[in-house]
C-alpha cells in the first residue's frame, strides 16, 4: 500500500460506506477493481484504482483485483501481466486476484436457473432483429417471437449452444424482463452469446460466454463485495444489476454506487481509440510517452505518487467534467521540484571559448544537487577552457530587456563565475560558430567577489566532459483540448505534429550515464527529464522530456 501522508478527503462514496460501518451494516468492507484485460490502463483507471484500494484501506477492508474476463477476442495473459504492474506500480496490493472466468460454470448454473424460473429464454433471432425490436427511448420494444419458448426448450437449447452444436450468432440466452420499460438496459438484456474462439485461461472449455451485465453483478456477489463503485455510465444498468441478484440464490448483494470518470483535455481515453492509435501507428506502443496510458505516463517519468496526489485533489463526484491537463502537469511539476536532483543540459549549443583560462586545464565544481534541499547533498561538475551555452542565450543585437550573453555584455555562469563576451566567430554561412569570453577568476562562486552582480545567469556544460545525448521533448498528444468535439471529423485530425520533436545533438553533465532507467532530474532553465527505461544506455544515453518548467500552453487556452 501507498505512503501517501495526505488527509483522507471526504466524498459522498466515503460518507456512505461510512454510514454502513458505524451503522452496523458491514463488519468489513470489500471494493474490487475490475477491468478487462483488452489493453493498457489508462489515467482515467487510476482514478478508480486510488477509490478502490483507498476507501477499503481506511476502514480496514480489503480490495479484489478481478479481470473482467468475458470476452476472449480481444483479451489476453500480456494484458492481464500489465494491469497487475501498473496497480503495484501505482502503490496498491490486491487482496485477492480473481477472474470473471473462475467464475463461468457458476455464471453457467445461475443462468440454468432463471431459465428454470421461466425468467430467461433462449433467441433465434439475427442481430438485426434484435435490435430494431428493442424500440426507441419513446417507443416500447417488441417481444420476440421465440419469448414463449418453453422452459424445457430453453434449457435444451442453452445446453446446446454451451456444447458449440451452434456457430456463432445462431442464439442468444436473453433475461425475460420488460420490453416496454422505459430503462431499455432492462428490455430483455442478453446474458450469453455463442463464441466459439479460444480463451486465454479456460482455452476451448466454453462456447458460450457471459455478457459483462450479467458477470459483473454476479462476480461482486461470490467475492463478497459490499460497494461495487462504477463510473457513471453504469447508473443506468443498476436496475439489471439488482434484478439480476435479486432472481438468483446470490450469496449477498452488493451496492453498486456511480461516480463521475476521470476525464482530461487534450487527449482521449476511450480504449478503442488508444488502441487505434497504437495498432495504425501513430504512436509507438501502449507505453509511447504521449499516450494517457499508466505505462506511458510511467515512461514519460511521472511518479505515481503525482498521479495518487492528483486523483486525490481532484476529488469524486457525481458531475461529469473535464480536468485541464495542466492540472495533472502540475502535480508531476510539484512533485519532482520537490524531488528530482538538478543537473545542466544544453539542447542547443554553441560554444564558448574562455580565452584566459588556461589551455588542457580543468577544475571540478560542487554544486549542490537541489537549491532548497541540502541533505540531497552535492555534485561534482566539470569546467574546462571550453564550454557549450545555449544558442537562444546569445544574441548580437539584443532586445532592450535581453539579459543573457550579449557582446562586450556580462553573464554569470551557473554554480561558477562572470564571463563577458569579447568577439564572435562565424562560420562560412555567417553562423555564430564559436563565442569568445574572459572569465572574472574574483567572481567564482562561494568567493567574497561573488558578490558582484549581473542580471543573467545561464547554465552551460563542458565541452571536454559533456556527454551528447538524444533528448526528446514530449507534449501534447493532441492540438485541441477536446478532439471528439467535432462529430464531424476525425478526431485523427487534431493528432498534434509537434507532440514529439527529438534532439540528437543535446549536450549534458556526466552524471547522467550514473543515472538508473526511470531516473529523473531538473535540467535547469529547461525542464524535468527522466532517463528512458527502455532506450537509453551509457554510450546513447536518451532523456524524456516529462514536462517543461511552466505551463506554456496556459495562455493559448485562455
Amino acid at each position: 500500500m501507498n505512503n501517501d501522508q495526505t488527509p483522507n478527503v471526504s466524498n459522498f462514496i466515503r460518507n456512505i460506506v461510512k454510514r454502513d460501518i458505524e451503522s452496523g451494516k458491514h463488519d468489513k468492507i470489500v471494493t474490487r477493481f475490475p477491468p478487462e484485460p483488452n489493453g493498457h490502463l489508462h489515467i482515467g483507471h487510476a482514478k478508480s484504482i486510488c477509490l478502490n484500494f483507498g476507501i477499503a484501506a481506511e476502514f480496514g477492508g480489503a480490495t479484489n483485483l478481478r479481470f473482467d474476463d468475458t470476452n476472449p477476442l480481444k483479451e489476453s495473459e500480456d494484458f492481464a501481466r500489465a494491469i497487475m504492474h501498473d496497480v503495484r506500480w501505482l502503490g496498491f496490493e490486491w487482496n485477492e486476484l480473481r477472474h470473471a472466468s473462475d467464475y463461468f460454470q457458476q455464471l453457467y448454473e445461475y443462468a440454468v436457473h432463471l431459465i428454470s424460473n421461466g425468467k430467461a429464454y433462449v433467441d433465434s433471432q439475427d442481430a438485426e432483429a434484435m435490435r430494431s425490436s428493442r424500440g426507441t427511448l419513446k417507443e416500447a420494444g417488441t417481444n420476440s417471437p421465440f419469448r414463449d419458448r418453453t422452459v424445457e426448450e430453453n434449457l435444451d437449447l442453452f445446453e446446446r449452444m454451451k456444447n458449440g452444436e451452434f456457430a456463432d450468432g445462431k442464439h442468444v440466452l436473453r433475461a425475460r424482463i420488460d420490453m416496454a420499460s422505459p430503462n431499455m438496459n432492462l428490455r430483455d438484456p442478453a446474458i450469453y452469446r455463442i463464441r466459439k474462439v479460444s480463451h486465454h485461461r479456460t482455452g476451448g472449455q466454453w462456447n458460450i460466454y457471459p455478457m459483462y451485465d450479467w458477470a459483473h453483478g454476479i462476480s461482486d456477489a461470490i467475492e463478497g463485495i459490499t460497494h461495487s463503485l462504477c463510473t457513471l455510465e453504469f447508473e443506468d444498468h443498476r436496475p439489471l444489476y439488482d434484478w439480476f441478484l435479486e432472481n438468483i440464490p446470490a450469496q449477498c448483494h452488493p451496492q453498486q454506487i456511480e461516480f463521475a470518470r476521470g476525464n482530461l483535455d487534450f487527449t482521449v481515453m476511450s480504449k478503442r481509440k488508444l488502441r487505434q492509435l497504437v495498432e495504425e501507428e501513430y504512436v509507438n506502443g501502449w507505453d509511447d510517452p504521449r499516450m494517457p496510458t499508466i505505462a506511458g505516463l510511467r515512461r514519460r517519468g511521472y511518479t505515481a505518487r503525482s498521479i495518487r496526489t492528483f486523483w486525490k485533489e481532484a476529488g469524486v463526484s457525481k458531475a461529469e467534467s473535464i480536468i485541464p491537463m495542466g492540472v495533472l502537469e502540475n502535480a508531476i511539476r510539484n512533485d519532482m521540484n520537490e524531488n528530482a536532483p538538478r543537473l545542466m543540459a544544453v539542447l542547443d549549443p554553441v560554444k564558448v571559448v574562455l580565452t584566459n583560462y588556461p589551455e588542457g586545464e580543468s577544475e571540478i565544481l560542487e554544486a549542490a544537487s537541489h537549491p532548497q534541499k541540502p541533505e540531497m547533498g552535492s555534485r561534482s561538475v566539470p569546467l574546462g577552457r571550453e564550454i557549450w551555452i545555449e544558442r537562444g542565450d546569445f544574441m548580437e543585437d539584443p532586445p532592450r530587456k535581453f539579459f543573457r550573453l550579449r557582446p562586450g555584455g556580462e553573464v554569470r555562469l551557473r554554480n561558477a563565475f562572470i564571463i563577458q563576451c569579447n568577439d564572435v566567430i562565424k562560420d562560412s554561412e555567417g553562423k555564430v560558430a564559436e563565442i569568445h569570453c574572459e572569465y572574472d577568476p574574483d567572481s567564482r562562486s562561494g568567493l567574497p567577489g561573488a558578490s558582484r552582480k549581473v542580471k543573467g545567469t545561464i547554465h552551460w556544460v563542458s565541452v571536454a566532459h559533456g556527454v551528447r545525448a538524444e533528448i526528446r521533448l514530449y507534449d501534447r498528444l493532441f492540438n485541441t483540448a477536446n478532439p471528439l468535439a467535432d462529430k464531424q471529423r476525425d478526431y485523427l485530425e487534431f493528432l498534434n505534429p509537434e507532440s514529439l520533436k527529438i534532439i540528437m545533438d543535446a549536450v549534458v553533465e556526466p552524471a547522467v550515464n550514473d543515472a538508473q532507467p526511470g531516473e529523473f532530474f531538473q535540467f535547469e532553465r529547461v525542464g524535468y527529464f527522466c532517463v528512458d527505461p527502455y532506450s537509453s544506455s551509457s554510450a546513447q544515453p536518451v532523456l524524456n522530456r516529462t514536462v517543461s518548467l511552466r505551463d506554456s500552453w496556459a495562455k493559448l487556452n485562455r
